[in-house]
């Protein structure tokens, strides 16, 4: 009889320490949940855990290419290449600032250039997500300004708009002052009052063009009511934990922003034309990058459904296996296979990113030296699917 009272007690004991556990494990799991909720950071998982095996042996091929391309004397940016989220191989190497000789590391963000669209592209996917903007909005129903009354999201997204590059416009005579700094208002009001007409007729020809991109960070502003880079880090960065890229504010940052230089190390001077955004001025690193490439190809962080349009081309008009999607370049083979990527070309800098979502792999190449090297980073794609690029420097592709 005293024998199951004790016993009875000792259930009731490690009944009650259960609970007590449970509650504390519900209780901290609804705080994780809160804590991710109040800082907005979204946790895309992993994919499946690469093999030893597997790592060495395209580390080897990768680093045979990377040793073909990118020769010591010649080396200077960052470089990366990864699968299910996992790093395989990256590279830093040469001159952040060549003048006091500081290095580029792992954290150096260097000036993305026109793969600052993708970004801008993926918070516009966002704001339709949200039901804030649609894809076939006239833009002049939320540019009260702008002049063109064909002009949809849709077609700035995918350089269909026929508007005229405001790199080209603004070197004429009586246009702009290229001894002030060009904003993206300014390119809007030009357009406006100063009659620039549109190159071709909207949505009946790709011409890709940076006006395109200038304007997409206007209505991001209009949209979001606040500044194109507090949009981007509150929509973009900060959820991804994007910690060391940053949109380039020309009076804040043209001091302590990574140069930019020629083959020969001589520096590229910012001019009138870099307070322009959107199109591009997204400085970034690579490991940042591919938390963004995480993201965006997660249905955690973008609806599929917006992504999949991204994914499509929209310039049918000659046949070919070049297009352009919405803020993404594509090259689309007659046996179905797919190469989503995009480059970037400011000053001295070059970057490529470039995104297999059907092999879960991605590959970024950045330099702030100038060098035409960094776009070859598309033949890697060899390396992890059917894609018919040769992975020899020399070769050709077929």
């Amino acid at each position: 009889m005293i024998f199951t009272k004790k016993a009875n007690i000792l259930q009731l004991l490690l009944l009650l320490l259960v609970l007590v556990s449970c509650n504390q494990q519900n209780k901290k799991a609804t705080n994780n949940k809160h804590n991710s909720k109040d800082t907005g950071v979204i946790k895309i998982p992993q994919g499946p855990k690469l093999s030893k095996e597997y790592i060495h042996s395209k580390e080897k091929q990768i680093t045979a290419f990377y040793n073909k391309n990118w020769p010591k004397k010649r080396a200077n940016g960052s470089f990366l290449v990864a699968k299910n989220s996992q790093i395989i191989f990256e590279k830093y190497e040469g001159y952040a600032n060549y003048k006091s000789k500081l290095l580029i590391t792992s954290t150096t963000p260097i000036h993305i250039a026109s793969v600052s669209k993708v970004i801008t592209a993926t918070v516009i996917l966002k704001l339709i997500g949200e039901k804030k903007i649609t894809l076939d909005q006239k833009v002049n129903t939320i540019l009260k300004e702008f002049p063109y009354p064909d002009v949809t999201v849709k077609t700035l997204l995918s350089h269909r708009s026929g508007m005229r590059n405001y790199a080209y416009f603004t070197e004429k005579k009586g246009i702009w002052d290229r001894h002030k700094i060009l904003t993206n208002q300014d390119i809007l009001t030009l357009m406006a009052t100063k009659n620039i007409d549109l190159e071709f007729r909207t949505d009946s020809r790709f011409s890709y063009c940076n006006t395109n991109y200038a304007m997409l960070a206007l209505i991001i502003e209009k949209i979001t009511g606040s500044s194109y880079k507090n949009a981007v880090e509150k929509m973009i960065f900060k959820p991804l934990e994007m910690t060391h890229s940053y949109v380039f504010d020309y009076e804040k940052d043209k001091k302590t922003a990574t140069p930019s230089y020629r083959g020969n190390f001589s520096e590229f001077y910012l001019d009138y034309l870099d307070g322009i955004y959107g199109d591009k001025n997204i400085y970034s690193t690579p490991r940042d990058l591919l938390k963004f490439d995480n993201g965006r190809n997660s249905a955690l962080f973008l609806d599929p459904k917006l992504l999949k349009l991204a994914y499509i081309g929209y310039s049918n008009e000659r046949k070919g296996t070049r297009n352009y999607g919405l803020g993404i370049r594509m090259i689309n083979w007659d046996n179905g296979k797919n190469f989503y990527y995009h480059n970037g070309w400011w000053h001295g800098n070059t970057s490529a990113y470039i995104t297999l979502p059907e092999e879960k792999v991605t590959i970024i190449a950045l330099s702030n030296k100038f060098n035409r090297s960094t776009y070859n980073v598309k033949k890697l794609a060899a390396l992890f699917g059917d894609y018919p690029f040769r992975i020899n420097k020399d070769d050709k592709e077929e």
